[in-house]
């Protein structure tokens, strides 16, 4: 017998990230459950379909809190390259506030660089951080977030 497929859900890795508003948008279009998972308190919209999950602090608590629920009908909402790939592991859908999905064929090349640039940061090398999050990146990530949704829709999750 199998077992019965998961609704789909969405995750915010929610400690700065700038698109809770249009992910809360999303997800009440297609009716999905939002888990907001943060280690410090994060305000939410008052709807039961929205749930605030304050996870202990620590370095990868919220991280290892996502992965541990994440599945097949999941999408994640994350900057955390570490997070994305543990994400893609467990099955699921992953995408960056700036609409760029992560997938299993451009997770290990994002942790190469994510990695090279590390070290360049530590050397003094590079200074700089990545370029401010603007209103093109909120629109891409909405198409990428509703794709995503359309996506699972195909697969049979609802």
């Amino acid at each position: 017998m199998s077992e019965p497929a998961r609704p789909m859900t969405i995750f915010i890795d929610a400690d700065a990230c700038p698109v809770k508003d249009e992910v809360y948008k999303v997800a009440a279009r297609y009716r999905l459950k939002v888990f907001v998972v943060a280690n410090s308190f994060i305000n939410t919209p008052r709807d039961p379909m929205i749930e605030r999950v304050l996870v202990q602090s620590g370095p990868d608590a919220a991280d290892d809190w996502i992965v541990e629920h994440a599945h097949a009908a999941a999408i994640v909402i994350t900057t955390d390259i570490p997070l994305a790939d543990r994400s893609l592991k467990a099955g699921a859908s992953v995408i960056a506030p700036n609409g760029k999905a992560f997938t299993q064929s451009s997770i290990g090349m994002a942790l190469a660089t994510r990695n090279l640039m590390q070290d360049l940061r530590e050397t003094g090398t590079v200074t700089g951080g990545p370029k401010p999050f603007g209103p093109r990146d909120r629109s891409t990530f909405l198409s990428a977030l509703d794709l995503a949704v359309v996506q699972l829709k195909r697969k049979g999750f609802g």
